[in-house]
């Protein structure tokens, strides 16, 4: 049975239906591949990671130190061997083996990073936002100084993709040897391809946006725009618009497609509304759920 999970800046991880599991500042939420495992980032000044055996209830199995300040994203590689978190703070990004359980297990790889940006006020240093595991190497989002890191698995550092500057890469997604980024600065999406790049606008509405959470979905790239407070359905081909409609609520921080549904965190409207998907537009089914300022939904 799938639940609904969210996670935010209120009391902790809210399972729609069920019970509140009370933790701190749980802004960012991600499932092991393979195990009935939850992981929570704890977006505190000495931030945490802490581990979930999940079912009807969240009962907790470990927890470290996420060796950083402010932690806002953590994933799991596709064997369930390694786990990623970025830090914002400081913007050092880590890497966990997991042992057999979905426990931690011995050290960390901490990853540091240095740089900035042109942006004296949000890129004054490097601020890690997203981990990304793709084709056996660590891709970490770095909104302050416009890359995408790039790391094996050991911790070496590779290439780092380079971004316009002023972008301010938040999240992003792969298809294939396609690269898709929301850029939280600028209000675009980029998508890279080799040397190809094309560079468009997240929304079609005129007030400042600061883009969110990106997902791909088929052929359609969706994107959260927070200021205009809508999602977009973009063409995965060529980055041209299909629909953007109101995403149902206040600054959408994070979404999730399951199936022909989509559920929005609306962070400052307490808030996840919930959408159906015709022909990959998004349409309110007139279904919210009240959860205190939500910042990430998790189906599993």
């Amino acid at each position: 049975m799938k639940h609904l999970r969210v996670g935010g800046y209120g009391p902790g991880i809210v399972t729609i239906g069920g019970e509140l599991t009370r933790v701190a500042a749980p802004s960012f939420l991600a499932a092991h591949p393979s195990l009935p495992v939850l992981y929570a980032v704890g977006e505190l000044e000495r931030g945490w990671l802490t581990a979930y055996e999940a079912g009807e209830t969240l009962a907790p199995l470990d927890e470290r130190p996420s060796e950083g300040h402010s932690p806002c994203h953590v994933a799991v590689d596709p064997t369930g061997s390694l786990l990623a978190a970025a830090n914002y703070g400081d913007g050092t990004a880590i890497l966990y083996p997991l042992d057999s359980r979905g426990a931690f297990e011995g050290d960390p790889i901490v990853l540091p990073h240095e740089g900035s940006g042109p942006n004296p006020d949000r890129q004054q240093g490097p601020h890690a936002h997203q981990a990304v595991f793709h084709d056996d190497i660590l891709h970490v989002s770095d909104l302050g100084t416009d890359e995408i890191r790039r790391y094996q698995y050991d911790g070496t550092a590779l290439e780092p993709i380079t971004l316009h500057p002023g972008t301010g890469p938040r999240h992003f997604a792969f298809s294939g040897s396609r690269l898709y980024v929301a850029g939280e600065l600028d209000g675009t999406v980029t998508l890279i391809d080799g040397d190809w790049h094309t560079v468009a606008p997240a929304s079609r509405h005129e007030d400042e946006n600061n883009p969110s959470h990106l997902q791909l979905d088929g052929d359609l790239v969706y994107v959260a725009n927070r200021g205009p407070n809508t999602i977009s359905v973009l063409r995965a081909d060529d980055l041209s618009p299909v629909a953007e409609v109101s995403s149902g609520g206040d600054w959408p921080r994070h979404f999730a497609i399951d199936g022909d549904r989509l559920y929005v965190a609306n962070q400052h409207s307490d808030a996840v509304t919930t959408f159906a998907l015709k022909d990959g537009v998004p349409e309110p089914v007139g279904q919210a759920y009240e959860v205190e300022s939500p910042a990430c939904v998790l189906i599993m």
